[in-house]
């Protein structure tokens, strides 16, 4: 088949740049050419904080309905964008992820142990920041918008007026921008919000269904750890009902044949944080795997509810309530978290 499958797209250079990573995939895969189609979101529209917008869905709702009302044929989302209620008639799948950790773009090559007492440091993330103040309580902490290029000039740029800033080591790498990275930020110190450096490929159902004319390339696209991974870690999210304007962070991954698996909990103003991990043994069967990576989110997420995470962060006020079965966690409807635009 030579008709070109539409490929649905922000218009930003990194979301460009990751739809372009998976058309290229796609062509290898189908054997027919790929055409990127721009579509405009409610988050490129608007301007102010991600909480003030509503946070969920803002950078995802018209690139699915591109997909229902037959513009485009494959979406391409950044994981952490996507609300974890799913879509009638759409399926995601997730290639392999980017390193999902946090980095830090500072002046002179400074870490955060060694930026001076008051920096400031930009991020139009809740989780970040309440992370930051955890491990330096002394910064001041600046809310931020903008592209990746827009917010490094913040801190790297000729007329910056920050000391640095915080971004996704996915996104710069995409990007060719490590080199503005002068600390990449362990899990352990500022866990990356659930789902990060991942990418979510969207099609509609009947197309990746077995016979569809996309099921065999959604096939191959999909990764194994990553799918384990950032199952677990929007269970989390979608058991604490928490989105973006919630300090949720965690980190899963493959281990000696376990997954697993840490979320951390924090005060936006950084005096208080809840940690907790666990780990799941796999199967190796793909539905008892996917299964338990869920169910290994909802515990941690019971275990960090049982010590008191609703005190600390805004969260729904049924997540309090007994956790339902560890089923698939898109039906929840949790806010997707931490979108501050396209993986950064």
């Amino acid at each position: 088949m030579s008709t070109p499958l539409r490929l649905g797209t922000r218009g930003s250079a990194l979301a460009t740049t990751q739809s372009g990573m998976v058309a290229r995939r796609l062509e290898e895969l189908t054997g027919r050419p790929v055409e990127l189609v721009h579509i405009r979101t409610e988050g490129d529209v608007k301007t102010g904080s991600l909480a003030s917008l509503g946070g969920t869905g803002v950078f995802v709702t018209a690139l699915r309905e591109a997909l229902l009302d037959g513009r485009c044929d494959v979406a391409v989302h950044s994981l952490k964008d996507l609300p974890t209620a799913g879509v009638e008639g759409l399926t995601i799948v997730t290639p392999e992820r980017e390193d999902p950790r946090d980095a830090l773009c500072a002046r002179d090559g400074l870490t955060l142990d060694s930026l001076p007492r008051g920096a400031k440091v930009g991020t139009g993330s809740p989780r970040r920041a309440a992370q930051l103040r955890v491990a330096r309580p002394d910064l001041d902490v600046v809310d931020i918008r903008g592209n990746v290029d827009t917010r490094l000039k913040r801190a790297l740029g000729p007329e910056a007026d920050l000391d640095a800033v915080v971004l996704a080591y996915a996104g710069l790498a995409r990007l060719g921008r490590t080199d503005a990275v002068s600390q990449v930020l362990e899990p352990v110190l500022v866990a990356p919000a659930p789902g990060q450096g991942a990418l979510a490929v969207e099609a509609r159902s009947q197309d990746v269904a077995e016979g569809g004319p996309l099921a065999a390339a959604f096939a191959a696209l999909d990764h194994r750890p990553t799918r384990l991974a950032v199952l677990a870690e929007r269970a989390v999210l979608a058991r604490l009902e928490a989105g973006c304007a919630a300090p949720v962070g965690t980190h899963a991954r493959l281990e000696d044949g376990a997954l697993v698996l840490g979320a951390v909990v924090a005060r936006t103003d950084g005096t208080e944080r809840l940690v907790h991990r666990s780990s799941v043994p796999l199967s190796q069967v793909a539905a008892d795997d996917d299964a338990a990576a869920r169910g290994l989110g909802v515990r941690v997420a019971e275990a960090l509810l049982d010590d008191g995470a609703d005190r600390l962060a805004p969260l729904t006020a049924s997540a309090r309530r007994p956790a339902p079965a560890p089923t698939d966690p898109t039906p929840s409807g949790a806010p997707g978290q931490d979108s501050e635009g396209a993986g950064a």
